[in-house]
């Protein structure tokens, strides 16, 4: 199977589990020299007046269990795949 990064891009992720919609996809996690995609990454929501960071979610690839044409349905918990998300330095 073969497709482009902009056929995933920007797909709903809805864990299939209890039915949770994660977020969109924005990132793949690839594999080098091979080029194999490893995981997907959807960004974590906002909450208001929170004081830490934002945590993403880090979806491996096996976890992916159908993909249609406006989603991707995962089997993982959402607990198991948040991983914080790094603040970018600042350029001096």
């Amino acid at each position: 199977m073969s497709f482009k990064f902009s056929d995933l891009h920007c797909k709903e992720v809805i864990c299939i589990s209890d039915g949770r919609r994660l977020g969109f996809i924005s990132d793949a996690c690839i594999e080098m020299p091979e080029g194999r995609i490893t995981a997907i990454v959807v960004p974590g929501k906002h909450k208001p007046l929170s004081l830490g960071g934002k945590e993403d979610f880090i979806i491996p690839w096996g976890c992916i269990r159908r993909m249609g044409p406006d989603i991707v349905l995962v089997d993982i918990r959402p607990e198991d795949c948040r991983v914080p998300r790094h603040k970018p330095l600042l350029p001096f």
